[in-house]
């Protein structure tokens, strides 16, 4: 069922979205060779915290961490660990969430440690500008399948893989609600676009294969090949006019 939400939630998510925002802009100031990701883990809560709001991913379905942290190869839900330390041209992808007053904010970028390689340079900037394209097709009057073929073509025209496993969502009180939006589809399909409606867009992109695996740790996703992977999310409302940017400063 899709939770069409009011004014007032939207702007009570936009607190939720402008704490993950301040967290991502800090996380990614501090990302440098030699950081564990444990340590980006601590500065993450301990800024979700001062901000009066609880990390969402801390505890569910068990996951032990506030965000995730997702290296090179690494797609989604790495787990921070004191042992995983930062390497001059790595990429990191981090992904966080924060509860505030029971509402949901949900983002993610991928940002270079150090210099990095031109090709991993042009994946993060690829998968960024896919993350906005599928934003620009968020509006009523369209249907999802407009926002999930709007990134899937930009992502392919650049010889790129799209992850099909994993998709965006729907978020509000809970941080996964309906509907499913893949980054891959057709457009004119999928369900119509409403005001009130409040998405979690995550382009996720490999240089090689599309398909992943799931390390035994049972969360982290990587991808089959062992080749470079970017993450970009924003959690969005879709109004009567320009789409919303929740999880932006």
């Amino acid at each position: 069922m899709i939770i069409l939400k009011s004014d007032n939630e939207i702007n009570m998510m936009r607190e939720a979205g402008r704490i993950v925002a301040v967290v991502l802009a800090e996380l990614a100031e501090k990302v440098a060779p030699g950081v564990t990701t444990a340590q980006l883990d601590r500065w993450a809560e301990k800024i979700i915290k001062k901000h009066h709001a609880i990390p969402t991913f801390k505890g569910y379905n068990g996951f032990p961490a506030s965000i995730t942290t997702s290296v090179n190869e690494e797609l989604v839900h790495g787990i921070p660990s004191p042992k995983k330390v930062l390497r001059e041209g790595d990429i990191i992808s981090i992904d966080c969430g924060a509860t505030y007053k029971g509402w949901v904010g949900d983002a993610a970028l991928t940002v270079p440690v150090g210099e990095i390689t031109p090709e991993a340079q042009k994946l993060l900037e690829v998968t960024e500008r896919a993350l906005y394209i599928g934003i620009e097709q968020a509006r009523v009057g369209n249907r999802s399948g407009d926002i999930s073929a709007a990134i899937q073509q930009y992502i392919e025209r650049h010889g790129y893989g799209v992850v099909r496993n994993y998709t965006g969502h729907g978020v509000g009180r809970s941080m996964h609600e309906d509907p499913q939006v893949p980054n891959y589809g057709r457009e004119h399909r999928g369900i119509p676009l409403k005001k009130g409606m409040t998405i979690a867009l995550e382009p996720m992109v490999n240089i090689g294969t599309p398909r992943t695996r799931v390390l035994d740790d049972h969360w982290t996703v990587v991808t089959d090949d062992g080749k470079l992977s970017a993450h970009f999310e924003h959690t969005i409302a879709i109004t009567n006019g320009d789409p919303l940017i929740l999880t932006q400063l």
